[in-house]
């Protein structure tokens, strides 16, 4: 729009203050549509993303539903679900985040309304970087300023890794008044004659182990940094801290078997078959202790082992000088274990709901709706005790739970005379009648939990790895695996930050005495 016309610049001529009248309206007329246009566009852009706020909160409702229902080795196809549903969540974030930048620019700086963020960490480094006029005084009458105040804003950056060298200097020294020679000892390394350090030792096992990078493309991330490693080079690295570390893991194990009450499951994981260019599956078994649920204090911990199949033998050899309860699946590798009488069986209610649950989501019956109903009770009855004693978790238990358990074992055994022996109904209540005295050992004992889902806590990151890479190289790889989920997974289980951890185990291993090597274990370390 031009600039308004004083007086002086007005024509006298009235057919000529017409004209230019009109002109005026003509183009305050198109302002105007201009305008209309422009709020028509935000308004549009304003539904499109109220509709993807409410897709948004729909697709995480349904995330939260199906991660719920995630439990165990059978659900690949659930697994596949969530991954697809996250995909279309990050989508819509994106296109949101789209909008809100183009409704930035369209409307006015007074009417934009002030995003709601989370603050900042606080922990973080700050850098302040302090912007002043131009004018180093004031450019109408030269004065100085006078500060009354200051805007503050702050913004999230993102340094990229980078690497250093750092190197070791040894003066060698000789006293001027005698022959007396003197030189610092070498400092070790964590790895003998390798030039990687700890804090880059700790980078690669966590980026391949924890987040689940093969170090091929963890060679590539480093050549963006002008530092060319071979994979063969990276390769020896995890080899040498595997070694290292197998003191540290066997007092792991000790910690974690020295438990009244142990979790265990499996979980199936690709290995490269020698000589034939294919995979055979074998398998991961972890072992978990965490009796937080429970009020005890001790600090949780998980041990997790490599086996080139499933046979019952391997879980029984993990176990072989174990002496308490064991939680777990109905896995018939475990029967001989219970036959020892060394070791008491603990069910898991998660897998005797979960053949109702999936009769019920393709065709709901009576029978389903019901036994998902009474478990929901239970686990509404645990929820209000988790973190409670043993003592008062028991009680409570044998007043609430209890009955519950009785009267539902007796429905289950009315039905089972109402229903086709051979129907997918028949089935799940079989497995749970089977399991049951397994099943309700937790009403007597408040230091057991209703499920096992501990141990499939444990081994997510696993699942997660999976998606990352095709299968393992070979068994040593399982081995290797085997142990570096170990560790990690315990510092996460402890709320440790695992690079840190594993840094400064690599720093003080090497010299660190075995007869004292539970003193690096997680929970004693003080980073």
């Amino acid at each position: 729009m031009t600039a308004m016309l004083n007086r002086t610049q007005l024509p006298d001529n009235i057919d000529a203050l017409k004209a230019l009248l009109s002109a005026k309206s003509a183009q305050i007329d198109a302002f105007e549509q201009e305008r209309a246009a422009w709020q028509v566009e935000r308004e549009a852009l304003r539904q499109d993303k109220q509709g993807d706020q409410q897709e948004i909160a729909r697709l995480t409702l349904l995330l939260d539903k199906l991660r719920r229902a995630l439990f165990g080795q059978k659900s690949e196809k659930l697994a596949g679900q969530i991954d697809q549903l996250q995909l279309e969540l990050e989508e819509l974030h994106i296109n949101q985040g789209e909008r809100a930048q183009s409704i930035e620019s369209a409307q006015a700086p007074a009417s934009r309304p002030a995003p709601q963020r989370r603050p900042l960490p606080e922990h973080l480094p700050c850098e302040v970087h302090e912007h002043l006029p131009k004018e180093s005084a004031c450019p109408d009458c030269g004065g100085a300023w006078t500060r009354l105040g200051e805007d503050v804003s702050n913004v999230l950056e993102h340094v990229p890794a980078s690497f250093r060298i750092v190197r070791h200097v040894r003066p060698r020294l000789a006293c001027s008044c005698c022959e007396r020679m003197a030189q610092a000892p070498a400092p070790s390394r964590p790895i003998a004659r390798s030039f990687a350090g700890p804090g880059l030792l700790s980078h690669v096992m966590v980026s391949k182990y924890l987040d689940h990078q093969p170090l091929y493309r963890q060679c590539q991330i480093y050549e963006r940094e002008n530092v060319s490693l071979s994979e063969s080079t990276v390769g020896d690295w995890v080899g040498g801290v595997h070694q290292l570390l197998r003191p540290l893991l066997e007092a792991l194990r000790r910690h974690v078997f020295s438990a009244d009450k142990l979790h265990t499951d499996d979980t199936p994981i690709n290995v490269l078959a020698p000589g034939t260019g294919k995979t055979r599956q074998a398998r991961l078994w972890v072992y978990a202790r965490d009796d937080r649920p429970s009020g005890d204090t001790t600090a949780p911990a998980m041990w997790i082992r490599y086996s080139p199949d499933r046979r019952g033998i391997h879980p029984q050899t993990h176990l072989k000088d174990y002496i308490g309860i064991l939680q777990a699946d109905a896995f018939a590798g475990y029967d001989k274990i219970y036959e020892s009488g060394r070791v008491l069986e603990a069910g898991c209610w998660a897998h005797a709901r979960r053949k109702f649950y999936d009769i019920h989501v393709k065709s709901a019956t009576p029978i389903t709706t019901h036994v998902l109903d009474r478990i929901a009770a239970l686990y509404k009855i645990e929820s209000s005790i988790r973190g409670s004693p043993a003592d008062v978790r028991r009680r409570v238990r044998q007043e609430h739970a209890k009955p519950l358990a009785i009267a539902l074992h007796a429905w289950l055994r009315e039905q089972l005379t109402t229903i086709s022996r051979k129907s997918n109904t028949a089935d799940a209540i079989a497995y749970a009648m089977n399991q049951w005295q397994a099943l309700v050992r937790y009403l007597d004992d408040g230091r057991i939990e209703i499920d096992n889902n501990t141990a499939e806590r444990a081994l997510r990151g696993v699942a997660l790895g999976r998606k990352n890479y095709l299968f393992l190289g070979s068994d040593a790889g399982g081995e290797r695996a085997a142990t570096m989920y170990s560790l990690l997974g315990t510092a996460k289980l402890n709320d440790i930050n695992p690079q840190a951890y594993l840094r400064h185990v690599l720093s003080v291993i090497a010299d660190h005495p075995v007869n004292r090597v539970d003193e690096l274990l997680p929970w004693n370390v003080a980073l």
